[in-house]
């Protein structure tokens, strides 16, 4: 009788899948409160790694770091019409502390553009204390009424940027700037992810922005997942909440601003995209543990070989792991490595002892075979840069093959429906195609021009839609 997966297949049901992934490689488990996540140490560990990369990112771009309440007063979200319209189905609202009922409702805090307004006005007097550049990594809730670990929870991680700036054109460019040099660098050449940089129409815009910018990646499924958004929010907060500055020519004018974030998702993201059959499949440049050795016996020579190859390896610059617990069954560990996705697996036993050599197995492009061991310091940091490119060419090829060109909203529907994307000119499909498409659960993720690029506005002509289902 054959052996039943240790995951469901993707062909067969990909959700359930994904399901089996994150809990089998230990990536979370859901929360006590329905749409609440706990997330695990492997999980959080590649969290971790993404915090700390983009932080150095934001940084670099001149942002420094704060933190804002958790609790915001709940007149603070209708002074923004748009935005509190655009909140108003999830939001968390406290009534009630200390036993007692509040004087005023507080929302449990979904964005910061209201609470950081409140602020931004006092802080900003005069143009010299623009711009005001701030990022901060927190928590949010947003009550999720289909949640799906890392995709959509009811409490989730991210960072959120906000900014305010003196003019429309300095606050446009930032925003570009996060969009591009931030997001796009930090997924394309760390996580390995091939995205569509584009504008969101004004159909799907961010509530209270004038343009949103945003990275779309296609999922193994075919489905588009967004990654990260950067929005112009114009003088819509700066007017709600009266910040001004004193400009050189002495007059009392609305600062201009963005904010922009990225959150948890990006590790479900990062199962979907790059992950099969056998389990995770982690980019090196991102990966906790780039290469674990395991001991397959528990014989003393062995042993102390493993621990002497993990002392090379990280001297060579690599993320190393020694797994020395031979009272658990080697095939059973190397599974489980299998399915945390760890780039490469040195794999020592008494005869590879005997022969000087130990097996390397590549979890990125699959295959094994027995590599000297003095040979490993030099290989393995090109092996990792090897395997890094291949899932980025992999996951853009995979995008490329399953996008259709289409000329009608019919076209794009069935294009979607048979697990792809459609790619139609904005001026054959408009807000009627787009309206249409919606009633189909079909959604306009992006707009780009026709050179790849982003367009400066959603009619510019020639602009390409990206048609998909989401999730």
């Amino acid at each position: 009788m054959a052996k039943a997966p240790v995951l469901t297949p993707q062909a067969e049901d990909f959700p359930r899948w994904y399901q089996d992934l994150i809990n089998k490689a230990e990536l979370a488990d859901n929360g006590p409160v329905r749409g609440t996540m706990v997330i695990r140490p492997y999980g959080y560990g590649l969290w971790e790694r993404m915090q700390q990369d983009m932080d150095a990112r934001i940084k670099a771009e001149g942002v420094q770091n704060a933190y804002f309440p958790l609790f915001i007063p709940q007149s603070y979200l209708t002074k923004e019409a748009e935005h509190v319209e655009g909140f108003a189905p999830e939001l968390a609202i406290v009534t009630h502390g200390g036993g007692k009922k509040l004087e005023e409702p507080v929302v449990v805090r979904p964005t910061s553009e209201t609470i950081i307004n409140e602020y931004f006005a006092k802080w900003v007097q005069s143009y010299r204390d623009l711009p005001l550049l701030i990022n901060q990594w927190a928590n949010v809730v947003r009550w999720e009424l289909r949640p799906r670990l890392f995709l959509r929870t009811s409490e989730f991680l991210w960072q959120e940027g906000h900014t305010a700036h003196a003019t429309y054109e300095d606050a446009r460019d930032f925003a570009s700037r996060i969009h591009r040099h931030v997001y796009a660098d930090f997924m394309e050449n760390v996580l390995a992810m091939d995205v569509v940089l584009g504008r969101k129409t004004a159909k799907e815009r961010f509530a209270g922005a004038i343009n949103t910018l945003t990275l779309e990646g296609m999922m193994g499924d075919g489905k588009a997942l967004q990654l990260g958004t950067s929005h112009e929010l114009g003088q819509n907060f700066a007017r709600a909440f009266n910040t001004q500055f004193l400009s050189k020519e002495g007059k009392q004018e609305l600062v201009w601003q963005t904010s922009w974030g990225s959150t948890t998702r990006m590790v479900g993201a990062l199962v979907m995209m790059h992950g099969d059959d056998s389990g995770l499949r982690i980019p090196p440049r991102l990966a906790p543990v780039q290469a674990v050795v395991l001991a397959i016996k528990g014989d003393e020579a062995v042993l102390a070989k493993v621990r002497e190859i993990g002392d090379r390896l990280t001297a060579a610059g690599v993320r190393v792991q020694v797994d020395d617990r031979t009272d658990t069954p080697f095939g059973r560990r190397a599974v489980d490595w299998e399915l945390k996705g760890v780039p490469v697996r040195i794999e020592v036993g008494p005869r590879d002892l005997e022969g000087g050599t130990a097996m390397v197995v590549r979890r990125i492009p699959g295959g094994k075979e027995p590599v000297r061991l003095d040979a490993l310091p030099d290989l393995l940091p090109k092996v990792l840069e090897e395997d890094q490119a291949l899932l980025l060419r992999q996951a853009r090829e995979r995008r490329e093959a399953r996008t259709t060109d289409v000329r009608t909203v019919e076209e794009a529907a069935e294009a979607a429906a048979a697990g792809g994307w459609a790619r139609i000119p904005w001026a054959d499909l408009g807000p009627e195609g787009e309206a249409a498409l919606a009633e189909q659960a079909v959604s306009v993720r992006c707009l780009v021009a026709e050179d790849g690029s982003v367009p400066d506005a959603d009619d510019a002509p020639g602009n390409v839609a990206f048609v998909a289902r989401a999730y």
